[in-house]
């Protein structure tokens, strides 16, 4: 995982993951009990005039680490669905899955006689 960034940014991108779940399901995503518990934590946990604030670090690195879950979980989804097998697949199909073209056949089928 890379750096953590602020919090506020963390914050709007595990409400865009959050959006694009809401999506999926056709459910307001502000309905959702984990938009209700963002916020809240969120609020709870704001920056104060202390000079380090033990849980306020804590939470910014447990919603960094649920948000990678939750983009990994998404891309994997996109690609199982790109890529999950759908029964036998020919040479050709299967060649131009990985960026592959078969070479032309010099005058097309049967020229070997």
């Amino acid at each position: 995982m890379a750096a953590l960034g602020t919090p506020g940014r963390t914050f709007r991108a595990l409400l865009r993951e959050l959006r694009y779940m809401s999506e999926a399901t056709g459910r307001p995503y502000r309905e959702t009990p984990a938009y209700r518990y963002l916020v809240k934590a969120f609020r709870a946990h704001r920056v104060t005039s202390e000079k380090l604030c033990r849980a306020q670090h804590e939470l910014h690195f447990q919603a960094a680490t649920y948000l990678c879950l939750l983009r990994s979980v998404r891309e994997h989804v996109a690609l199982h669905q790109e890529y999950h097998g759908k029964g036998e697949r020919s040479v050709q199909e299967s060649a131009g899955l990985v960026g592959l073209q078969l070479p032309q056949q010099p005058g097309g089928k049967g020229w070997e006689s």
